[in-house]
């Protein structure tokens, strides 16, 4: 778990704080995405779980320790963090550059032999392929595969990810985003993620902090978000098409109501976001679509008016997840900055 609890930081020269008695609890092997406009105080936050910098006030504890107390450079050893530039080393090769954490740790050669070799099948990278190669011999989307490979090589129980796709494009952006989620909840990795995009956030968290001037607005799972926009503030940010965004969160085999569809109708798989599936209908101008398992057998049908039914439903409350937000003391008014020595 990773807890802060009123953690404040104030820049030198700053007239106001650039995090603000910030309250949240990220429960173990769940993903936190912090987002908010450009200076909201995101990635502050982010880089003070592992003292990249050193917070003004309150206490930042990961795993139950308090992250004040023991030696940073041990600290981020033991927390994966990946970053949109990737800062991979070019003078290394892949296999020295995924090795890297485990080599400072001691590691006997063989292990880590094995265990860069493991990581890198884990993201999809062969290698036998590109064990021996250099960065600048990769692409980006391989350079990044390469980057979250080299944050999970020690195992870490924590990943602290800020902006890790930003740098890659669209078609492989959404990509990597499916297939990252899926490997760190198999893991089940405590991970903190920063980003501007909410339909990022909406994809890969568990749990989703909004924020803004240094504050904490709302937190809780995306549905819980969607559905109810605690301010204008938080309803302009996840944006008009919210419904939409909820669709993507429920499958279709969740969804799919007893019964068969038309023989016309257009055949889609279980593991299907209700937002393909309505644009499949939309696409063939169809009422419904026929839901299949992996093996093709019949899982139900979903209709237009099934799928308007799941986008106006209101969000399940959970009191773990509400609990985790921690005390409300986060978005009181904010107190003047400390007075810095001239």
């Amino acid at each position: 778990m990773i807890e802060l609890r009123q953690v404040s930081k104030a820049f030198s020269g700053s007239t106001r704080y650039a995090v603000d008695r910030l309250t949240l609890a990220v429960p173990s092997g769940r993903t936190c995405v912090l987002i908010g406009p450009s200076g909201c105080g995101k990635t502050t936050t982010l880089r003070m779980i592992n003292r990249l910098i050193e917070p003004t006030s309150g206490r930042i504890l990961v795993e139950g320790e308090d992250v004040m107390k023991v030696d940073p450079v041990g600290l981020r050893r033991r927390i994966g963090y990946v970053i949109q530039q990737i800062g991979l080393f070019p003078h290394m090769t892949i296999a020295e550059n995924v090795g890297t954490v485990p080599r400072l740790l001691g590691w006997p050669k063989a292990k880590i032999k094995n265990r860069v070799e493991e990581m890198l099948r884990l993201v999809g990278l062969d290698p036998a392929e590109f064990l021996a190669r250099h960065p600048r011999h990769l692409s980006g989307g391989q350079r990044q595969r390469v980057g979250v490979a080299r944050a999970l090589a020690a195992d870490p129980p924590v990943m602290l990810m800020d902006e890790p796709f930003g740098a890659v494009d669209p078609v492989v952006r959404a990509r990597l985003q499916g297939e990252f989620v899926a490997i760190l909840r198999r893991l089940g990795k405590t991970v903190v993620f920063v980003t501007h995009d909410i339909d990022e956030a909406v994809r890969m968290g568990d749990l989703v902090a909004i924020m803004d001037e240094g504050r904490l607005v709302q937190f809780g799972p995306p549905d819980r978000l969607l559905a109810g926009p605690k301010n204008a503030f938080v309803a302009d940010f996840v944006g008009a098409d919210r419904a939409l965004k909820r669709l993507a969160l429920i499958t279709a085999g969740a969804a799919a109501e007893p019964g068969a569809a038309p023989e016309s109708a257009p055949t889609i798989g279980e593991e299907a976001s209700l937002r393909d599936v309505l644009a499949l209908l939309l696409a063939q101008n169809a009422d419904a679509a026929r839901v299949v398992d992996a093996a093709g057998r019949p899982k139900g049908a979903l209709t237009l008016a099934a799928i308007r039914r799941a986008a106006a439903a209101p969000a399940v409350n959970d009191a773990a997840d509400e609990a985790a937000a921690g005390p409300r003391a986060a978005c009181t008014a904010p107190a003047a900055p400390p007075s810095w020595p001239a």
